[in-house]
């Protein structure tokens, strides 16, 4: 899976274009993500990533990184050995770019905006 392009509030993912928040699980993409407290994610926003277990989640935060992730996600997410790397979402894309060019077990969660 490749991120071909990422621009505020549109993502290209493998040719395809979404212009709302989504999650890449499992080498699929869920597009419509919706966290319930709007810019903090919740465990249970990751309820689905957390399922899969992937080694690293790479967390697109957001072009200006505005989307913050709770010190108690944070530790659910440690708690199951999953790895969290959030960025600003144009770093979100490359670094994803990277663990996948390696064939590492990724997911991804990316919000397009702010």
């Amino acid at each position: 899976m490749h991120i071909d392009s990422y621009q505020f509030g549109e993502i290209v993912i493998d040719g395809v274009t979404f212009d709302s928040d989504c999650l890449i699980i499992l080498g699929g993409i869920r597009s419509n993500w919706w966290r319930k407290q709007g810019h903090l994610v919740s465990a249970e926003d990751l309820k689905d990533i957390i399922a899969a277990k992937p080694a690293t989640l790479v967390a697109g935060c957001g072009a200006s990184a505005m989307m913050k992730i709770s010190e108690i996600t944070r530790g659910v997410l440690q708690a199951n050995n999953i790895k969290l790397e959030a960025y600003d979402t144009y770093k979100a894309a490359e670094r994803f770019n990277e663990l996948s060019a390696q064939g590492a077990n990724i997911a991804a969660a990316l919000h397009l905006t702010c």
